[in-house]
């Protein structure tokens, strides 16, 4: 049974039984209950609840959380009560059906789904006959090839062959159209052949049995290669083979004897001379043209969006209206990425849309809620009026929308995102939320996260918008080509490397000299005194630019003034990758209301210097959070050589990546900031020539500018013993190491003293306690328990609430020590927030809830009269615990202790209880991370009577 029928049965079983007063109160089943029992991913459960509503199985109640039932329990009479919430109505034009389910839908009335296809009538027309003419052929049908630039709706429209095969009984019913895209195997013929027609037993290494491949899968059925241009000769050969013939044989096998009949519908962006044989197209009869977005007329383009804009009307659930600046915005947008740009730039600005006016019945779009780029699109329509007069015929004040229209989709629709987008901007908006974050906070950061949601999936599902895809919209291909080999007679001549926009930049430089000469425009244009004294100290750029300009000529037959030679040279300086740059920016980011700052601050007044910016992180802050304000902050000290970023700890180290990719600027990081450190990079980066790498390795192996032993002679020379600090947890990993960190960067940013600070387990205190106090002077405790000697001993939960600074700076002015009981909504961030900075793997804010949930369960099992300590330091031990599960790194144990553990009364209690975490997260918790849980509880049931019982060596 598929997982979309297991989840149907689920629901119908859990929900068939409820009144509608049931409903009213908040009955039915929520996405995370329907992933928790199944323990699959929420994202998935959520694409196909959505589908059931769809295909009219279940019903859908808005509201926070979304909730679903069986629509029998909606039937018995309509919902009275005023509730903000309404059920969705089955959209009674879908093709699919469920099995072992009568059909609750009604068929289309015929057997031509073109009918319903945009442009079928009009600039579809000629290709949509050509598809059936494709698939009614008798008594085998036509093998044919689609071609279209990116975005044209070439997966659509096998999609729409394949149904119309079906619906005219030229294919079984119950049989699936096969998709096989030939990128994924393009420099691999042999793994090509293998999965094409499947490979013998002993075939190759790891072959140990014989397995079919795709033909065989697609016999009685269509098989769809998409993408086919970037089969190899060799692939395409086994292909035309097969098309000939009929007949295949598996890798491994000697003779082709094995039969399969399949239809072949292929899919290309190239023309059929560009990468395709001569004798693999002659093998297609039937070569359908999909026509470019902005050669359609302009009632198919608002049709188009009507249709993009329908879907997510009906995805929400909500009437959406849209100015007529909007429509023509959205329209004009589409340059390079034809219906797939329109469609993703229309999910664009309706999630945008739908973060603002999440609470309202309805959404009107107007031209604030889209982006800079889409703006544009309203410019490039202004800028030609014979297009923007026939839009304007067809044009209404308001375009509007509503959900459930007359909608022909595809299951396997290559641009349907795989996961509810709107229901993922409302999780995240209400989560924020409840943990008081800024309402323009809230958006700020959710506008961005749809950006990169829908910009991964369309990178990662082949809708590349390159720049060469961008630049044969504006530029002719001609003179892409000349620019290419430009390029590479400069890299040749000149020995280096340029900047990645060289092809972008070059071709542009010549097209516009190239129409000024088609417009009969002045070619020779004045020659700045400034530039020509410029480019004179540049003799090398100078002579390959003349090369350049006899290139042209030659080229396209037409006299280059000399002047252009001087323009050219400026050209090559600029996109030069070792060109003259500005001082290298620096950014200080640390956590603390002030510790970034206040460096920032000494250091520009001892150096004067300018281009250093500080970002300072509060404890409550989020990494996304931070990460916003350093790329901000990295943009504004750029001055195109670079930044280095100087950072304390935690999630800041990681940033350095993602920052690039956002901006483009190299950045290279380094932690454990002082300043010092920041004092060494502002006085190197005022160097000219000054390099980032250089500067990197430079700062990476800095140590100050005093002898770092000072202080531990003076110590030794006086008789003292060196300052530690104890940190303990239960396994003395994990978190205590943190702590170590924590501690460590707070001590070296405010005080030249030297502090040791020791991780240790609960279970070594006794054994290692004597050791430490003889060769240490112990100042303070912190961790999960207080080992009662006479120090200070700082709560784990107060250490993290507070600023760490402020702790280290009483302890070494011998103050009084504050600490502050915390509530639960705190605790609960303090274990988020240490989550987020010490792992790399989990999801703080999905793993919190199920983690304070076991530690609530485990307290009221074993009835331990604890505060919310217990509950800070077991979820950052069980959260330490998945990490290292995940990384295949568990703690381990002696096999006397493994032995023991059976004989422990917690050991099977505690066992049980993580029964119910276990089938939660997926996972199964070891012996050896359970030993350690063990532990904690028992140094929790011994808290309030610290004695040795809690040092046996026998534990």
């Amino acid at each position: 049974m598929k997982r979309y029928e297991r989840i149907y049965h689920y629901v119908k079983k859990q929900t068939q039984q409820l009144t509608v007063a049931e409903l009213e109160e908040g009955a039915g089943l929520t996405t995370s209950v329907i992933a928790d029992y199944f323990n699959i991913q929420r994202s998935n459960v959520s694409k196909d609840l959505n589908k059931l509503v769809r295909d009219g199985l279940i019903g859908k109640i808005d509201g926070r959380p979304v909730r679903y039932a069986t629509i029998s329990a909606f039937q018995h009479k309509a919902l009275t009560k005023p509730v903000k919430s309404y059920l969705e109505q089955p959209n009674t034009k879908q093709i699919t059906t469920l099995k072992g389910e009568k059909n609750k839908k009604t068929a289309l009335t015929n057997n031509d789904i073109f009918n319903k296809m945009i442009g079928s009538n009009g600039s579809m027309k000629n290709s949509v006959e050509q598809a059936k003419a494709a698939i009614l052929y008798p008594p085998k049908g036509l093998n044919c090839l689609i071609i279209g630039p990116t975005g044209s709706g070439k997966t659509y429209f096998a999609h729409a062959m394949f149904q119309f095969a079906k619906l005219n009984k030229v294919i079984d019913p119950t049989k699936e159209l096969i998709v096989f895209n030939c990128a994924d195997y393009a420099h691999n013929p042999e793994l090509l052949m293998s999965h094409l027609f499947g490979y013998a037993a002993g075939s190759f290494t790891g072959a140990l049995k014989a397995k079919d491949g795709i033909i065989h899968e697609a016999d009685g059925s269509i098989l769809f290669l998409d993408e086919v241009h970037r089969l190899p000769p060799e692939g395409q050969e086994m292909v035309f083979y097969f098309l000939d013939h009929g007949t295949y044989a598996r890798l491994g096998e000697t003779s082709k004897t094995r039969k399969a009949n399949v239809r072949v519908i292929c899919a290309t962006t190239e023309s059929t001379t560009s990468s395709l044989l001569n004798t693999f197209v002659r093998r297609i009869p039937i070569i359908i043209q999909l026509p470019h977005f902005t050669n359609r007329p302009a009632s198919e383009k608002i049709d188009l969006l009507k249709l993009m804009m329908s879907m997510e009307a009906t995805r929400i659930q909500r009437k959406i209206t849209l100015s007529e600046d909007v429509v023509k915005s959205l329209i004009g947008s589409v340059s390079y990425g034809n219906v797939g740009q329109l469609k993703s730039n229309s999910q664009l600005i309706t999630a945008r849309a739908f973060l603002k006016q999440m609470d309202l019945p309805e959404l009107t779009i107007t031209m604030d809620q889209l982006t800079d780029s889409i703006k544009e699109g309203l410019l490039q329509l202004a800028s030609n009026r014979d297009a923007l007069a026939e839009l304007s015929k067809h044009l209404e004040p308001q375009l509007t929308v509503v959900p459930n229209g007359d909608l022909i989709t595809f299951e396997a629709d290559s641009y349907e995102l795989p996961y509810n987008l709107y229901e993922i901007i409302g999780d995240k908006a209400a989560v924020l939320k409840e943990d008081g974050v800024d309402q323009e906070v809230i958006n700020n950061f959710i506008t961005t996260d749809i950006n990169v949601h829908l910009k991964s999936f369309y990178k990662n599902h082949g809708f590349t918008f390159d720049t060469e895809n961008k630049l044969v919209e504006i530029v002719d291909q001609t003179v892409i080509d000349i620019t290419k080999d430009i390029y590479l007679l400069a890299q040749q001549r000149l020995g280096q490397h340029f900047q990645t926009n060289f092809i972008y930049a070059m071709s542009l430089h010549i097209s516009s000299f190239l129409k000024r000469s088609q417009n009969g425009e002045k070619l020779q244009l004045e020659l700045n005194e400034n530039i020509q004294n410029m480019v004179l100290g540049y003799p090398k750029e100078l002579a390959v630019s003349e090369e350049i300009k006899e290139m042209i000529e030659s080229y396209f037959q037409i006299n280059v003034p000399q002047s252009e030679s001087y323009y050219l040279a400026v050209l090559l300086i600029s996109l030069s990758e070792n060109k003259k740059n500005g001082r290298i920016g620096i950014v200080v980011a640390a956590h603390g209301d002030s510790t970034a700052s206040s460096m920032v601050q000494v250091v520009t007044k001892l150096l004067n210097a300018t281009n250093l910016r500080a970002v300072d992180m509060p404890l409550e802050m989020s990494p996304n959070e931070a990460l916003t304000k350093i790329i901000a902050e990295v943009k504004n000290v750029n001055e195109g050589n670079g930044v280095i970023l100087l950072v304390d700890m935690g999630s800041l180290a990681t940033f350095s990546e993602e920052i690039t990719k956002q901006t483009a600027i190299p950045i290279k990081t380094i932690d454990m900031v002082t300043t010092p450190i920041v004092l060494e990079a502002a006085r190197k980066t005022s160097l000219l020539g000054t390099q980032l790498k250089d500067l990197y390795d430079l700062l990476k192996n800095f140590h100050g500018y005093a002898s770092t032993s000072t202080n531990k002679k003076l110590d030794i020379a006086l008789g003292h013993k060196p300052r530690a600090i104890i940190a303990i947890c239960a396994s003395g990993e994990g978190t205590a190491q943190r702590m170590k960190e924590m501690i460590e960067t707070s001590v070296k940013t405010q005080s030249e003293i030297e502090i040791e600070v020791i991780p240790l387990s609960v279970l070594d205190i006794k054994k290692m306690l004597p050791k430490i106090e003889a060769n240490y002077r112990i100042i303070a405790t912190t961790g999960i328990t207080d080992p009662k000697i006479n120090v200070p001993f700082i709560t784990m939960e107060s250490f993290f609430l507070s600023e760490s600074t402020t702790i280290i700076k009483q302890l070494l002015s011998n103050t009084q020590l504050v600490t502050e009981d915390v509530d639960e909504l705190t605790a609960r961030n303090i274990c988020i927030e240490y989550m987020e900075q010490s792992f790399s793997f989990i999801n703080p804010k999905k793993m919190i809830d199920p983690l304070w949930e076991f530690s609530n369960t485990l307290k009221n099992t074993l009835q331990l009269a604890t505060s919310y300590s217990f509950h800070i330091n077991l979820t950052m031990h069980l959260a330490g615990a998945l990490e290292r599960i995940i990384r295949l790194d568990t703690l381990t144990l002696t096999p006397e202790e493994l032995g023991s553990l059976p004989d422990e009364l917690l050991y099977h209690s505690i066992a049980k209880q993580l029964e119910q975490l276990n089938h939660i997260l997926g996972i199964q918790f070891p012996k050896e991370e359970i030993y350690y849980i063990v532990q904690l509880v028992k140094n929790t049931q011994n808290k309030t009577d610290f004695d040795d019982t809690l040092f046996d060596d026998t534990l």
